[in-house]
């Protein structure tokens, strides 16, 4: 088994390596990255030649859910974690398993076990499916919960058109002109809602492809979005970001 390991931590990677190779001396570490900006270039070039991927949620220059809004991972990954708070709703949609810091040898190697059963039962499933086809099959989050006063209020994802952060506070807005705090982060979100639905634009903004009534050429090589029902914020595509989303926007 190939195994990458992004963690900004040089003790918590070692300890890492050290645990794998007491679980099994088979296991090749292919490399070990310590930040976003190192991991989605050798990402990009080398994932084919990856079995695992251990990944630290929180790294030097930002959460390493940023990766998949930039690539599609279609390898196994467990996740390592400080903070409980990422686990439930952003893990188990993508992750084979997360393992809460610090990470002991007993529960690494429980998380091996666990995929070389999931190895072992679709080897078995009928027509041999493989099992990155089995498990990267998502179930998207269909539903968001918002507070209004003392009441809460289910909003439906399909009545929702888009997503914004400003500051710590993240917002959803809906097809009927409401505007809703959740208590989402846009990078757990953006593990939680079907990408060919919605496209983070930007830092600050995640739209609905339903939503978007018009796409206009705007400064610096970037696109301006104006969504319907309009809201009172600019959403621009961000450059770095014009060529995917065009492309997604496109259906591609």
């Amino acid at each position: 088994m190939r195994v990458v390991i992004i963690e900004d931590e040089p003790l918590a990677a070692e300890k890492l390596s050290r645990y794998l190779l007491k679980h099994n001396s088979a296991i090749e570490i292919l490399k070990t990255l310590g930040s976003l900006k190192e991991a989605i270039p050798w990402i990009t070039a080398n994932k084919s030649s990856v079995d695992l991927f251990f990944m630290d949620v929180q790294l030097s220059d930002g959460l390493s859910f940023e990766i998949f809004s930039q690539l599609s991972i279609n390898k196994p990954i467990i996740f390592t974690t400080a903070f409980d708070e990422f686990a439930v709703d952003a893990f188990k949609v993508n992750s084979i398993d997360y393992l809460l810091k610090p990470v002991t040898f007993t529960a690494l190697s429980q998380a091996l076990k666990k995929l070389d059963n999931l190895q072992k039962q679709y080897s078995t499933i009928e027509n041999n499916k493989p099992l990155l086809e089995q498990l990267t099959q998502k179930t998207f989050k269909d539903r968001f919960l918002v507070k209004i006063g003392n009441h809460i209020r289910s909003i439906p994802s399909e009545d929702i058109i888009a997503f914004q952060a400003d500051g710590r506070d993240v917002s959803l807005f809906t097809s009927k002109g409401k505007e809703y705090l959740i208590e989402y982060k846009l990078e757990v979100l953006e593990g939680l809602i079907d990408p060919k639905l919605f496209y983070r634009v930007n830092r600050g903004f995640i739209v609905a492809l339903d939503a978007i009534s018009d796409v206009t050429l705007y400064s610096n090589r970037r696109l301006k979005l104006t969504l319907s029902p309009a809201i009172e914020k600019e959403i621009v595509v961000s450059r770095e970001k014009v060529h995917d989303f065009k492309k997604w926007f496109e259906g591609n």
